[in-house]
């Protein structure tokens, strides 16, 4: 193992951190040339959401003259580039603590890159395509009914969507952080499965906070996810583990496992598309 002194560590990390931000710095530039474009994608929740309710125009507003330009050209590349320069910042990352790890464990750079990167923009993914859009359209048509009308300014929608969508991507980064604390000693699997009642409590509240709306139906599409991906991390640092111990997981039985969740989503997927099935924030949750 190699040995630093506490000032080599913290040029380690000055290093590392600047290193960082000239990959985001590249991104944001890059982003740049497609602000127009990555604006439509993102307004788009609020478009459909706003066609849905019947309100016209289904656009966002600007209220201010600076308004418009520090979203659309500052903001949004801003968010853009921290998706896109997320491999880049992992890696920097990794080859900060890799220092202090046995040689083994420094040849999981790769994995651990793309996993903790793709994690992060499949979180993104997900809070856009489905826990976002659902929020959206149930804050914009709960006044609907006392005749209160819906005028966002996209400032307020831009803030919203950063929070949901930079919020729901950090969650699904809870697998490598067992994983790390794992990898460091400081957690075992065995510590994390007896105390796991109170990690879904956590978890629970923690969904809770994020969730943009109040009901139980978007309550539950941030948690179960969550408590997913938590036991993931537990299966990771208990391969870990196991791998240090010269034992190997049954990779058999969890490979059955997993087949079985697969064919039920898939199963389900089909369903829904066949017979033209959606989900919505009320009893009986599905319609068609």
């Amino acid at each position: 193992m190699l040995r630093m002194s506490f000032m080599e560590h913290l040029e380690e990390l000055r290093s590392r951190i600047i290193k960082a931000l000239y990959g985001l710095g590249i991104a944001f530039v890059l982003a740049l040339g497609f602000a127009n474009k990555l604006w439509d994608v993102v307004s788009d929740p609020a478009v459909e959401a706003l066609k849905h309710l019947h309100v016209n125009p289904p656009r966002l507003a600007q209220l201010t003259p600076m308004e418009a330009f520090s979203v659309i050209w500052v903001e949004l590349p801003l968010l853009c580039s921290v998706f896109v320069a997320s491999p880049w910042i992992v890696y920097q990352l990794w080859a900060f603590i890799s220092p202090g790890l046995y040689k083994k464990e420094r040849n999981m750079a790769l994995p651990f890159v793309l996993l903790t990167a793709g994690l992060f923009i499949g979180g993104g993914c997900f809070a856009y395509f489905l826990a976002f859009r659902y929020g959206l359209e149930f804050l914009l048509g709960i006044g609907m009914s006392n005749n209160v009308q819906p005028v966002v300014s996209i400032t307020e929608y831009f803030d919203l969507f950063v929070n949901v969508t930079l919020g729901v991507a950090l969650v699904f980064e809870l697998p490598v952080v067992i994983f790390l604390l794992t990898l460091l000693r400081l957690l075992s699997p065995r510590f994390l499965l007896r105390h796991s009642r109170y990690a879904i409590l956590a978890i629970v509240i923690v969904a809770a906070i994020i969730t943009p709306t109040p009901d139980v139906f978007n309550l539950m599409l941030f948690a179960v996810p969550m408590c997913l991906l938590y036991f993931v991390g537990v299966l990771a640092g208990l391969a870990l583990v196991m791998r240090r111990e010269g034992r190997k997981l049954p990779w058999r039985t969890l490979l059955v496992i997993a087949l079985i969740i697969l064919l039920v989503s898939g199963v389900s997927a089909f369903l829904f598309i066949h017979y033209h099935l959606h989900l919505q924030p009320k009893w009986p949750y599905i319609t068609r």
